[in-house]
């Protein structure tokens, strides 16, 4: 883990053929078309994205934004964190986690938070791992 360096990842950065695998780990609906839509529209609204790469690999990628709202104020939300399953319990997921928090402090964030399916236990060890709080219940209608 000593190589691996966070970038963000703009929406023509030729990165994306090894961040998009990863990414799909999370969300498999995700074809490259549709993150190239969600690239675009997402961008006005803030959306980001940072990887994780050690070397020319990709190991996690997390999609972002900064928020302003009335719980809050301002705050982080982290919309996508994955990490490969086959990188996983090697600090990846931390590091890519930190480099978020240093950016919300940096950006004047009350707030890092991130929703996780009910079905992920795994990933929720590592949020409570991470000193993270279940502070709140998401619900979700589908529309059409």
């Amino acid at each position: 883990m000593r190589s691996a360096v966070c970038v963000d990842l703009a929406a023509a950065d030729d990165r994306w053929s090894q961040a998009l695998p990863v990414l799909q780990e999370l969300r498999p609906h995700l074809s490259a078309e549709l993150l190239d839509q969600v690239l675009h529209e997402g961008a006005p609204q803030g959306l980001t994205f940072t990887a994780v790469f050690e070397g020319e690999r990709c190991v996690a990628v997390a999609g972002w934004r900064i928020i302003a709202n009335t719980s809050a104020i301002r705050k982080l939300h982290v919309d996508d964190l994955s990490t490969s399953a086959s990188e996983r319990s090697r600090g990846y997921g931390r590091m890519l986690l930190d480099h978020l928090r240093e950016r919300a402090i940096d950006a004047g964030c009350h707030v890092l938070d991130l929703d996780s399916g009910v079905q992920r236990f795994a990933a929720h060890r590592f949020y409570l791992r991470e000193r993270m709080d279940i502070v709140s219940h998401h619900f979700a209608q589908r529309l059409g």
